[in-house]
């Protein structure tokens, strides 16, 4: 039968989730402390206060226990598989398998069985109670329980057989029996077991138990102590509403936070980042200047002086990190970070670290991308490169007016960039500017922007192409730059150019000037592109040219002609 759905349920499951967890941290809350603590008692009050919404809708909790789990309507509500530190263990451990709450439980009775449960759990192991037995005593009115059936060892009960005493000769009869034990110890002599056959422990423990209570030990050795000190702290600060107290709080973790990034404890710093996150969020009452203290950890982290000190530290540490602690803590950052990793990202030489530093500048420029923006009009910033190629990366439409500005930079490097980001793009708008790439006067520009245009098939650029190839352009090519334009011109223009490039070859006309042999070799190249029988008969007619690099490229044409 499936799960009911959140529909079917009398709550959200996410209530009854937040009320276990409330119960959890009082339970921790009354091992730490005594009762007349203000710690201890602010627990006691938020169980009490977790309890009345629940009882507004329902008229009663069951919950079924298991070894890490505590499962209400087929929902799971608790999940914890370390046993030292599940509440739902301490219970099935000694038999619990069903725990009922009905209204009422959260005045006194609720805070007595969780005293019961702690009782239980520091029991020594010869104790002659148990958790069952501690709750008998307690006699709930609003909390029923079942636990397991206990198991007999198969032995037989012994009856009880009443002495019968004659009464004519008592003492004869006494003396008879007597000798009869004696008679049968002395015969028996042999078959009875010595004293040293016996173990002298009370109690046997059965191989699961023998294992489970190795892990228990091994578990207690390699427990994260310093963990379980900065949930205490927490937890001070989330129950103690002073705000002396909870300034000191802030005031440790002001300490912490610089040691803890100096180690390389990224995942706890991550951590850390999103308990203060949801703490904030579940406070409702907060001092401002408390509020504000806890929400400027987050924001430290992306400050340029400290983020540029971690990546720094990532880079030349020879420790080496864990991918993912590194991403969690570098996915706390906020937008004001993305300037500095973006200056850090061409000079990372650590392949991982590139990897997951790229990664974490992606998801924050989807994010901000008002911030990208804004860095693509600094023209002054070391960021501007990366802010560049990012835009490209993720294919960010609203950046194609920023990028066609960038293509009157004085610098050839930010022009090529924004050349490589708008054919990434490749929206009509971003083909449109990047044609004016064509006619840039660098070099390299000018053979990205031919390039990404024949990728992209974009015929709008046939007309600036082709200036070029009549021998129009603004600049002198080289042959392998003006090669490069003619065959980008055949590709683009197919079949309707070929008489424009066999004018170039062979012109008509008794005062028609003749081409360079460069520009008539490279029209040759061209004209090799269209596959058609009218470019193959001016290929065959050019194999009995007089220049012979015009012969050379025809043949060579010709030889890879496709069957």
């Amino acid at each position: 039968m499936p799960p009911p759905s959140g529909a079917d349920l009398a709550l959200p499951a996410q209530q009854v989730e937040e009320l276990v967890k409330v119960i959890n941290k009082g339970l921790r809350a009354f091992q730490m402390y005594p009762p007349n603590n203000p710690m201890y008692q602010r627990s006691q009050q938020a169980i009490q206060e977790a309890f009345l919404p629940i009882w507004s809708t329902t008229p009663q909790l069951v919950f079924t226990v298991t070894e890490t789990d505590l499962i209400w309507e087929e929902q799971v509500v608790y999940h914890q598989p370390t046993r030292g530190e599940s509440l739902s263990w301490m219970l099935y451990k000694d038999g619990m398998r069903m725990l009922r709450f009905r209204p009422g439980v959260e005045a006194e009775e609720v805070v007595s069985f969780l005293q019961v449960v702690t009782r239980a759990r520091l029991l020594p192991g010869d104790a002659a109670d148990d958790l069952l037995t501690l709750l008998w005593e307690q006699e709930f009115l609003f909390i029923d329980y079942q636990f397991a059936e206990s198991v007999s060892d198969g032995a037989p009960a012994l009856e009880p057989h009443p002495m019968e005493f004659g009464g004519a000769e008592p003492e004869a009869a006494a003396a008879t029996n007597h000798q009869q034990v004696v008679a049968e110890v002395v015969e028996n002599q042999g078959l009875l077991p010595e004293a040293d056959e016996f173990d002298s422990t009370l109690y046997f423990l059965e191989p699961g138990e023998v294992r489970t209570l190795a892990d228990q030990v091994a578990h207690e050795y390699s427990r994260d102590v310093r963990q379980a000190s900065f949930d205490a702290l927490l937890d001070t600060f989330e129950l103690q509403p002073s705000p002396a107290i909870r300034g000191e709080v802030l005031d440790l973790f002001d300490q912490l936070f610089p040691n803890l990034l100096n180690r390389g404890e990224f995942r706890s710093v991550a951590q850390l980042l999103r308990e203060f996150r949801t703490i904030a969020q579940r406070i409702t009452v907060l001092d401002p200047a408390l509020r504000k203290r806890l929400e400027s950890f987050q924001a430290s982290l992306s400050e340029p002086a400290i983020l540029a000190q971690l990546l720094q530290a990532l880079e030349d540490s020879t420790i080496a990190f864990e991918e993912e602690d590194i991403g969690m803590v570098l996915g706390e950052l906020h937008a004001q970070g993305l300037e500095t990793m973006l200056t850090f990202l061409p000079s990372l030489k650590r392949p991982a670290v590139r990897q997951i530093l790229e990664q974490s500048v992606d998801r924050l420029g989807a994010v901000h991308v008002e911030t990208l923006l804004s860095l693509l009009s600094n023209l002054e910033s070391e960021a501007l490169p990366g802010a560049i190629a990012l835009t490209g990366r993720l294919k960010l439409g609203a950046a194609v007016p920023a990028l066609d500005k960038l293509l009157a930079h004085r610098e050839a490097s930010a022009r090529r960039a924004a050349i490589q980001a708008l054919g990434a793009i490749g929206s009509p708008g971003a083909l449109a500017a990047l044609e004016k790439g064509l006619e840039d006067p660098d070099r390299v520009v000018r053979l990205a922007s031919v390039t990404l245009v024949v990728e992209r098939g974009y015929r709008g650029a046939l007309r600036r192409i082709e200036t070029v190839v009549m021998g129009k352009g603004e600049h002198d090519l080289e042959r392998a730059e003006r090669r490069q334009f003619f065959e980008a011109y055949a590709i683009l223009g197919g079949p309707a150019v070929l008489p424009q490039l066999g004018e170039l070859i062979e012109p008509k006309g008794l005062f028609r000037r003749k081409e360079s042999t460069e520009v008539r070799t490279c029209a040759a190249y061209a004209v090799a592109r269209i596959q058609v029988p009218e470019a193959r008969q001016i290929l065959e007619r050019l194999q009995s040219d007089k220049d012979l690099p015009v012969r050379n490229a025809a043949a060579g044409a010709l030889r890879n002609w496709r069957a």
